[in-house]
């Protein structure tokens, strides 16, 4: 069965790397698949790796399920560099170049099987591929809808108003925002700033990312994505 639609890529980015965009990955992927979705991940470039995407690793152990047969044939990951830096770093480095036609098609292939695709992204949105072109570039070329993770950590309003704007100032429509709670550094500014994103975007969803505990079932309200 095809579900060939650019609906059913949900584009997954951030404010800023080590934001939590793995985890909730896995876990919206999991909360869909809760909710009778055929759903699977994908990494659009791995970077700091060999052979394997830990990325794409930790998505089927939070999903509770094994590498799956596309993993095994690199369509969840068609990039995978040595070096942990940025893309355009870490392929130059590893004497590659990166296509994005590539992973467009790898992406492709698996829409066809599945309703949903959750494309991680590397990085924020504003990470180079090449010298040519960056994250947001690709997500416009591909119209893919965004889901925007962000934390409470000294500094993300002003990093996720960044990342708001440029998604305004290229047209991509914005999913929803992923509100990554932990872990919890300074309870007063997470209140305050989760607050703060409630009021000045009120037109666009806010998930609550619950803490990833072992043995829990807690998973975030995926509602705003069906």
């Amino acid at each position: 069965m095809s579900h060939q639609t650019k609906e059913n890529v949900l584009f997954i980015s951030g404010i800023d790397t080590n934001v939590g965009k793995t985890v909730a990955t896995g876990m919206i992927a999991k909360a869909l698949a809760k909710a009778g979705k055929k759903v699977i991940t994908q990494k659009m470039i791995q970077t700091g790796c060999e052979h394997v995407s830990e990325d794409i690793e930790a998505h089927r152990q939070i999903q509770g399920i094994p590498f799956t047969d596309e993993d095994t044939r690199g369509l969840t990951c068609p990039y995978i560099f040595t070096y942990p830096c940025s893309p355009h770093m870490a392929a130059a480095k590893d004497g590659r170049r990166i296509d994005l036609d590539t992973i467009t098609q790898s992406t492709r292939r698996l829409r066809e099987t599945y309703e949903y695709v959750l494309l991680e992204g590397a990085g924020g949105l504003m990470v180079p591929n090449d010298m040519e072109s960056l994250t947001i570039d690709y997500v416009k070329e591909q119209a893919y809808p965004l889901i925007l993770v962000t934390s409470g950590k000294l500094g993300s309003i002003n990093h996720t108003l960044l990342s708001l704007y440029a998604c305004e100032r290229y047209g991509i429509e914005v999913k929803a925002i992923v509100y990554n709670q932990y872990p919890s550094i300074d309870p007063l500014i997470e209140a305050n700033t989760l607050e703060y994103l409630k009021a000045k975007f009120p037109e666009i969803p806010l998930i609550l990312l619950p803490e990833m505990k072992k043995g829990s079932e807690e998973l975030p309200d995926i509602r705003p994505l069906l």
